[in-house]
């Protein structure tokens, strides 16, 4: 899973990530302390070789483990540490400088001034099942949070591992502690499995919608046909208008706004979107798509570009046919 963290729960802070944290989105904005030498490369590609590159650093303090040649890469500063498994770093967006680290167990903790505070932001520990793939997976600030306090967690529900999604909201005594009572449940998946559970969400810089990262439902090669079927919300990615409605309206855009069932759905044929991003300057959205065995996917919609996209899965693992169907053939894939 997504860390940005080290083996030792410390939290490091990566020089060169692009700062698309903007409006809640999984990257960071501020200022750091790691030295790399590039290769030329698109800026949007540098965001992602800086975030796998984090990643690889597992060699606990004082180490570094091994690096892909021509890269050169060193961690100069701990921001936190006695962080426990941690899935996502992200601000709010209200200039505060403040960054929000979830924790897989369902913690929010916040670092202020390279300090983890010592009380969580929000605990949601007693909902959540954790463990593997499961657990509190998503956060995102509302683009207004500065004045509505509205903030979004996605997590795999205690109960039966469902997916839930949630609105909470800032306490209003003290900015640095949610209101665990004001929970607004969203939107709720059952989950087949207990893996390819997605969990981001990211609201789009352009249009303010709230998207939503759901994996196929787990089971090796997506043995019930969920990323192909938009009859189901599994193996896509999902979009709301959480302002135009209770709990949220389908924009009108949805491609399938008209299906009943499938008007969530922007985009599908995904495995696992565990993770997406928006470039802010243009809106174009890349999606993180964990591969089954063979090929990982990095796949690309570009801004002002109809949803329905079909990336593929399970007709295709990456570029290559994985059970490709007579149904595939006839299905316009991306």
């Amino acid at each position: 899973m997504m860390g940005l963290s080290g083996d030792d729960g410390s939290l490091a802070n990566p020089h060169g990530v692009p700062a698309h944290a903007g409006r809640g989105h999984g990257q960071i904005s501020s200022q750091s302390e790691v030295n790399m030498s590039r290769k030329r490369m698109p800026l949007w590609l540098q965001g992602l070789a800086a975030v796998a590159l984090i990643l690889a650093l597992g060699a606990g303090p004082g180490g570094v483990a091994a690096q892909p040649p021509g890269v050169d890469i060193r961690v100069n500063r701990v921001v936190a540490s006695g962080l426990d498994r941690p899935v996502l770093v992200t601000h709010a967006g209200d200039g505060s400088g403040r960054l929000f680290v979830v924790e897989q167990g369902g913690l929010i903790r916040i670092v202020e001034d390279h300090a983890l505070l010592p009380v969580p932001f929000l605990d949601l520990s007693q909902l959540v099942i954790s463990g593997g793939e499961q657990g509190l997976l998503g956060l995102a600030f509302h683009p207004e949070y500065a004045s509505n306090g509205y903030f979004y967690v996605n997590y795999t529900r205690v109960e039966d591992g469902a997916t839930v999604v949630a609105r909470y909201s800032v306490s209003a005594a003290d900015p640095n502690v949610a209101d665990p009572g004001s929970a607004v449940p969203i939107l709720t998946v059952p989950q087949p499995a207990p893996n390819h559970n997605g969990g981001h969400l990211a609201f789009g810089p352009n249009d303010g919608y709230l998207y939503i990262g759901m994996g196929d439902g787990g089971g090796a090669g997506d043995p019930d046909e969920n990323a192909q079927d938009v009859a189901t919300l599994l193996g896509a990615l999902l979009r709301l208008d959480v302002d135009g409605g209770t709990p949220y309206a389908i924009p009108a855009d949805n491609p399938f706004a008209a299906t009943a069932g499938a008007d969530e759905i922007w985009d599908y044929g995904l495995r696992n979107p565990w993770r997406f991003s928006f470039d802010l300057d243009t809106g174009d959205l890349y999606i993180g798509d964990v591969g089954q065995a063979a090929w990982e996917e990095i796949d690309y919609h570009g801004a002002g570009t109809p949803g329905g996209v079909n990336f593929g899965w399970d007709c295709r693992e990456g570029t290559h046919d994985y059970e490709f169907t007579a149904e595939c053939a006839a299905a316009t894939l991306t």
